[in-house]
């Protein structure tokens, strides 16, 4: 392991302030199709499409396929060469999962994965986050 990828990865394992993995005010835009947005306690924008967050899936099968093709959450699955159209996938429901969490049943039947607000913030796709991934 590079010590880059060491030192990202205990970043990653290190616990966020509370007011980091709080919403204030979470937008589902399942009517217009354009994703998820949350302002979140400590006065930071987070905003994901519905594609981006289904291929950025947190289920075990997910990540561990993901792991394994060496993709990032996010990065869509390589299509063949002559692969058939296929529909973006989208939200047939969304459902909050307590106070931590939201889960979402998808289009292509999936719907195992767990978004934690937490999982959410470090997945943070504004350029100040990408900046500093």
């Amino acid at each position: 392991m590079s010590e880059e990828q060491a030192r990202r990865e205990s970043a990653e394992e290190q616990p966020l302030p509370a007011d980091a993995v709080t919403p204030k005010k979470v937008r589902v835009m399942k009517s217009d199709g354009s994703g998820v947005a949350v302002e979140w306690k400590d006065g930071h924008a987070s905003q994901w499409s519905f594609v981006w967050l289904r291929h950025a899936c947190p289920c075990a099968t997910c990540v561990e396929e993901r792991a394994g093709s060496g993709r990032k959450p996010g990065e869509a699955k390589p299509k063949p060469l002559l692969a058939l159209y296929e529909p973006p996938v989208h939200p047939v429901e969304v459902t909050p999962v307590g106070k931590y969490a939201m889960k979402f049943k998808w289009s292509d039947g999936h719907e195992s994965g767990i978004y934690s607000w937490d999982y959410l913030r470090r997945v943070c796709q504004c350029e100040a986050c990408k900046a500093k991934g």
